[in-house]
């Protein structure tokens, strides 16, 4: 057995928790968000989520979440939701007693829950992941980047976004030559349309199908009002519905029976059989998650294709 100096071993032992140390401060992780910076430690283990956007964009990645909002889960999520999840309150109103009581190492808000950020983040490290509506694609892509970052799933989230980008390409090419379109929201009997700042902006921004319409003023919920009569005045190659009330639970197939009358049966896009209903809760409730989007996107294809 080889003899060490007293200072050899002092060094040794130095530099040992030296590296120790350099090793707990690189997993630190100052993450950027929209309301500032929140530092990670590690890999979070137990994770909370009040936007369903955020639920999918983590389920995309294979991370496992254990508290989710108590209202509105969009069904093609369901099978994902465990059955033990800890239910953190709406999506307007979160049950800060809850959540700081689970003890957990993250907690994601966006969008509708992005006002608890200024409680939570004294209860709990959190990160809001809310996306501008005027690119929505991107915005998606730049939470995925950023899940991945936090969950040490880089790999993961680039091959995610590069599907994404594929699909995106692919829905591009389908709509080339194929008109302008409208994308229409019903909201208990109303008629509105959604434009470039809405929540299916993509559409128009990014997968570049012309809009009918030259000016929109995007309504929050029910887009920018219109009539039967001026619809036909304007008279889209295409039409892409969002049913709000099946969206919120409210009346499935709402949208269809609001369309099916004299004037809008007049319009190419109904007489070309060019309507296609989008999936409302993907469309209304997650329209920033990575599986509602590519959703979307491919119903788009598919009645492009049809």
């Amino acid at each position: 057995m080889l003899n060490r100096s007293p200072a050899i071993l002092a060094a040794f032992v130095a530099g040992a928790l030296s590296l120790t140390a350099m090793t707990a401060v690189a997993q630190d992780k100052v993450i950027t968000h929209p309301q500032g910076e929140t530092t990670i430690s590690g890999v979070p283990a137990k994770v909370l989520v009040q936007d369903w956007a955020a639920f999918d964009n983590l389920n995309a990645l294979g991370v496992a979440v254990a508290g989710v909002p108590s209202s509105n889960g969009p069904s093609y999520l369901a099978d994902a939701v465990p059955a033990d999840a800890l239910p953190l309150g709406s999506l307007f109103e979160p049950d800060f007693e809850g959540i700081a009581a689970a003890e957990a190492d993250v907690y994601f808000v966006a969008a509708r829950s992005a006002s608890a950020y200024e409680t939570s983040k004294d209860l709990v490290p959190t990160i809001d992941l809310s996306v501008n509506n005027g690119a929505i694609i991107e915005g998606v892509k730049a939470n995925i980047t950023k899940l991945g970052e936090v969950f040490d799933l880089q790999d993961k989230a680039a091959e995610l976004n590069a599907a994404l980008d594929a699909k995106v390409d692919e829905v591009k090419a389908a709509a080339a030559g194929k008109g302008d379109a409208l994308v229409l929201v019903t909201n208990a009997g109303n008629l509105g349309v959604y434009g470039p700042d809405s929540r299916v902006s993509w559409v128009y921004n990014e997968v570049g199908i012309a809009s009918a319409l030259a000016d929109v003023k995007d309504g929050d919920h029910g887009g920018d009002a219109v009539s039967f009569e001026f619809l036909l005045e304007v008279n889209p190659d295409w039409v892409f519905v969002v049913d709000r009330d099946a969206g919120t639970g409210e009346n499935t197939g709402a949208a269809a029976a609001l369309l099916d009358n004299e004037l809008f049966n007049q319009t190419t896009a109904a007489q070309q059989g060019h309507i296609v209903y989008l999936d409302p809760q993907a469309a209304y409730i997650t329209m920033h998650g990575y599986q509602g989007v590519m959703l979307l996107l491919d119903q788009v294809l598919a009645g492009l294709n049809g």
